[in-house]
Parts: structure tokens; C-alpha cells; sequence
């Protein structure tokens, strides 16, 4: 056991000097957020990363316990496109159950575990500036108000849902500065006070664009992007990824994480990771061994010859 030790540690060391003052952007949700082994393996990752001189920032979804609040309040829930219709009522319940009951948790599983959190919402600080988000479908065929078989343009209102228009830095700067570990519940702010429900993996992404990060880590309740044959796809470039979405391999519920991590790597993040949230200790596993435990992708192909603590976390 004590050789297994040191193996581990000798294995984490040049990640460790790598990425030691590097900015890691996690977005936390999946089966990490709700198994209770699996939330205090994910505290301990965050608080030892910032032990050895990281700067990890949590982004955090809340989708199931919003649910679950609105059920109990007899409020019902409509999606469009896998978005969530969200009137005033909705809303309120989005802002009391991510800035509050879900926030929260995690800022005390941090804590406890020896961090100094501090949670806030893209409302605070001026932190996230937002726009309304649009959907627009066109009529079908079979649509009874289609006329002469041209497809109509149709936008429709899903209410307080939003999209990241700006990010403001200055207090996570602060945070960081002074050595506490930002968690950030994903709603924002329009130009009229009017608050927003915003995809938290975009907010994830958004704010590692902003902060310049090393590292996007998205983490998900598969095992990254899947091929054909159920295997992990790793160690991609943009253009392979771009590839992967355009033959179908990347598709459905994968389909906007990738875009995600694909928008982060053109904003200047380095490398962007889809892991698997229900492996203990993943984020760890990820950012700190040879082998990583998900999809890592990378804006361009490195020389043959390149040390793969250059990139970490992801190649086989």
C-alpha cells in the first residue's frame, strides 16, 4: 500500500507543477450532485486541488432538485426542446433552489472538507450579463398552418430562460485572489432586471472563456463521448470533434456539451474534459493521471514527442 502510495503521488507530481496557479472552470452536476459518496469525493478533489496551487471554480446545474421543488409546489413543468418553460412562478423557484438549497450544499461540502468556499449567483457582482434566449422552429410538411409546403419560421417564448451575453470577472478575481473557491449557480440578469435561467455546462464555459482558464471539466453521467463500439473517444482535436458531430457519433444529449467545450477551446481555453461524474474522484483522476477517466479535447494536435503532462488528464 505505501508503494501504491508513492506510485499515485510520482504519477500526480508534473501535473501538479503544470497547472500549479492555473485556473480549472468545473461544471458539477449528474450523479455526482446527488450520490452522497460521490458529493464528498468531488468536495475532497476541488479542496486538495486548491491545497497544491490550483484555482478551481465550480459552476453547478440543479435541474432534478428544481423539479422536484416544483412538483411539491403543484407547479407544472413544460420543456421545448429539452429547455424548461420558465414563467415567474418557475423562475422563483430556479433562484431559490440554485442560489439557495443547491448552492449552499455545495459551499458546506466544501467547507467541511477543509475549502473556503463562497457561493454566488451570476446576479451578484454584476457577475453574468444576459439576453433572453430564442427558439425558433420551422413548420413541418404535416403542420396544418403550413401553407404550400414552405416551411414558416416559428419563435417561441420559453420565458425566463437566458443565454450568456457578458461575463464580468472582477469578483471572481477577488475570490480567487484571496483564496477562496467560487461557486456559481447559473442564472443572470438582463438588461432590465429581469432574471434568467441559463444552461449551466454554457455558463461553465462562458466563464472559463473569461478567466482565460487552463481547463473546461464538464462532468456528466457518461463515460465522455462514446464511438460506435461503446468506447471512449479521447485526446481530440477541434477538427476531430467537428468530425465526430458531423458523421453522427456525437449526437443527442452529447451534442450540446461538446458544443460547449468546442466554444470554450475558440474562446482560448486550453483544454476542454467530458468525464464521467459516477467514478469516485474523477475530477482528481482526470487533471492528475496519465490516463484520465473521459474525453479531452484540444484545440490543435501536439509534436509527436510532446510530454503528456503538457496537456493532462484524458489520453490513453
Amino acid at each position: 500500500m505505501p508503494d501504491a502510495t508513492a506510485k499515485v503521488l510520482i504519477e500526480a507530481l508534473p501535473y501538479i507543477r503544470q497547472f500549479h496557479g492555473a485556473t480549472i472552470v468545473v461544471k458539477y452536476g449528474g450523479s455526482a450532485m446527488v450520490d452522497d459518496d460521490l458529493k464528498r469525493a468531488f468536495a475532497r478533489d476541488v479542496v486538495l486541488m486548491k491545497l497544491v496551487g490550483m484555482n478551481p471554480v465550480v459552476v453547478h446545474g440543479g435541474g432534478p432538485q428544481i423539479g422536484d421543488l416544483l412538483d411539491r409546489l403543484n407547479i407544472p413543468t413544460k420543456f421545448v426542446d429539452g429547455l424548461r418553460v420558465t414563467d415567474a412562478a418557475t423562475m422563483d423557484v430556479v433562484e431559490m433552489v440554485l442560489g439557495g438549497l443547491v448552492n449552499k450544499d455545495i459551499v458546506s461540502l466544501l467547507n467541511t472538507a477543509g475549502g473556503r468556499a463562497v457561493g454566488i449567483s451570476g446576479k451578484d457582482g454584476d457577475l453574468i450579463r444576459a439576453r433572453k434566449l430564442k427558439v425558433t422552429r420551422t413548420a413541418r410538411d404535416d403542420d396544418e398552418h403550413l401553407a404550400d409546403g414552405v416551411g414558416v419560421p416559428e419563435i417561441i417564448d420559453i420565458g425566463h430562460v437566458g443565454e450568456v451575453d457578458v461575463v464580468h470577472r472582477a469578483l471572481l478575481d477577488t475570490l480567487i485572489g484571496s483564496g477562496f473557491v467560487p461557486v456559481i449557480a447559473p442564472v443572470g440578469v438582463g438588461p432590465d432586471g429581469e432574471s434568467y435561467n441559463i444552461n449551466a455546462d454554457f455558463v461553465a464555459g462562458a466563464v472559463a472563456e473569461r478567466l482565460h482558464a487552463e481547463k473546461l471539466v464538464l462532468l456528466t453521467n457518461t463515460a465522455g463521448i462514446l464511438d460506435p463500439h461503446g468506447n471512449t473517444v479521447t485526446g481530440l482535436t477541434r477538427a476531430d470533434a467537428r468530425g465526430l458531430i458531423a458523421d453522427g457519433t456525437v449526437s443527442g444529449g452529447m451534442l450540446p456539451k461538446v458544443e460547449c467545450a468546442l466554444n470554450a477551446i475558440e474562446g482560448g481555453v486550453k483544454t476542454a474534459h467530458i468525464i464521467d461524474g459516477r467514478v469516485p474522484h474523477a475530477l482528481l483522476l482526470e487533471v492528475l493521471t496519465d490516463r484520465g477517466v473521459g474525453t479531452l479535447i484540444k484545440a490543435r494536435s501536439g509534436p509527436p514527442s510532446a510530454p503528456r503532462a503538457s496537456d493532462g488528464g484524458g489520453f490513453p
